[in-house]
């Protein structure tokens, strides 16, 4: 008998493909998702007891497949169109492009119609499996909030043809960027009383994973995984006994994910070597090159702002300038850096007066630096970056 989280793993990894297989056979996006959470639910009911099918996936297919014509029945009482919906049939699972169905359920999620909220959710119910509570606990709204975005994105693609986009490349950064976004808020939650979010991070490596085997010679593709690897690698490292936010330079580098590391290094290693780079494959690259030092005294910061120096030039956002001005005071001198700061423009949050802080301490500056922190943590929302923010003011203060 199986355990009851490795069957959640399965269905959580079958869901996307047997969903994929529903809409390419029949449309109906939301008849079709409603119907394969009804198979899920009966699966994880049954197969802890009676154990696992030997197709599951298919049987999965046939389960849901019941429910979606059961559902079309229901919908409309004539007879024609009940003899359509009971005429439909699904091709074997065998025969069923299931890598294919999980891409092109990536690209139905990601649809430029929808904006970032709506496709995050989507993304996360649809291809991540998790249920409407679970995404509304991650981005800390309403179960009922939640419930009318996913539900509004489902209208919004209603009719929309599944299946591989024609211009799919042009779609692809919308995919990755949904993703990344995913990752980004797991790996450091925007609110809330947890720094991290490990479901949300796990997702997103999880999904990071599937469009990598489909894609394996896409360089963005490989960059944002290994970017997502190597950052993921110092999650154990990054919050003390009590949850409290420990920097990059104070963490325990023995405490990093060791194979992480290496299959995210060697990941990035091979996209830059099969093309120009792009920005994953840089923010990987620069991600390397923490992970790879012995020390945070051993870090090569000139590498680093290098990297920058041709990331900004891609993507000049703020928060990538405000990185490159951090790489700067560690190679030219907290003033350096300072100067970087003060002339950047755009929103940046709390990000700017920690950053600030920081520099303004390594100046030696140390009423200015503890106003930057104190202005820092009173502008964001997460408890242990407030925490962290007052205690380096308050050190400062004493």
């Amino acid at each position: 008998m199986r355990r009851t989280t490795d069957i959640e793993d399965l269905l959580r990894l079958h869901a996307p493909q047997v969903l994929g297989a529903l809409v390419r056979r029949y449309g109906h996006f939301d008849t079709a998702e409603d119907a394969v959470q009804e198979a899920l639910l009966a699966a994880a009911g049954q197969w802890p007891e009676a154990g696992v099918p030997d197709n599951p996936r298919g049987w999965l297919i046939k389960v849901a497949s019941r429910r979606l014509v059961d559902a079309l029945r229901a919908e409309d009482a004539r007879r024609a169109r009940e003899e359509k919906a009971a005429a439909l049939a699904l091709p074997p699972a065998e025969r069923v492009p299931q890598d294919d169905d999980t891409l092109s359920l990536l690209f139905l999620c990601c649809h430029p119609d929808l904006p970032p909220p709506a496709q995050i959710a989507l993304t996360l119910r649809a291809v991540g499996g998790l249920t409407t509570v679970e995404i509304a606990r991650a981005y800390l709204v309403p179960e009922a909030t939640m419930a009318q975005r996913i539900s509004r994105a489902k209208q919004k693609i209603k009719g929309v043809r599944f299946g591989r986009p024609d211009n799919w490349v042009e779609r692809l950064p919308a995919v990755l960027h949904t993703l990344y976004l995913i990752f980004n808020e797991g790996y450091t939650a925007t609110s809330g009383p947890a720094l991290q979010r490990r479901d949300l991070s796990g997702e997103a490596i999880r999904l990071t994973r599937a469009v990598h085997r489909l894609l394996p010679d896409t360089g963005e593709v490989t960059g944002l995984l290994a970017l997502m690897l190597l950052t993921d690698a110092r999650r154990e490292a990054r919050t003390g006994p009590h949850g409290d936010l420990v920097p990059l330079d104070e963490q325990d580098r023995d405490r990093w994910d060791k194979v992480a590391v290496e299959e995210g290094v060697a990941l990035v290693t091979h996209a830059l070597s099969s093309g120009p780079a792009g920005p994953y494959q840089l923010r990987a690259a620069i991600a390397a090159v923490h992970d790879e030092a012995p020390s945070a005294e051993a870090v090569d910061w000139r590498e680093i702002l290098g990297l920058y120096d041709v990331l900004v030039r891609l993507v000049p956002g703020p928060v990538e300038l405000l990185n490159r001005a951090v790489a700067v005071a560690m190679v030219h001198g907290p003033e350096a850096g300072l100067a970087e700061v003060d002339s950047l423009e755009g929103e940046l949050g709390h990000r700017r007066d920690a950053v600030r802080g920081h520099l303004l301490e390594r100046a030696g500056s140390y009423d200015e630096a503890r106003a930057a922190y104190e202005s820092a943590a009173g502008q964001t929302l997460s408890l242990p970056e407030q925490r962290y923010l007052q205690g380096r003011a308050a050190r400062l203060r004493d």
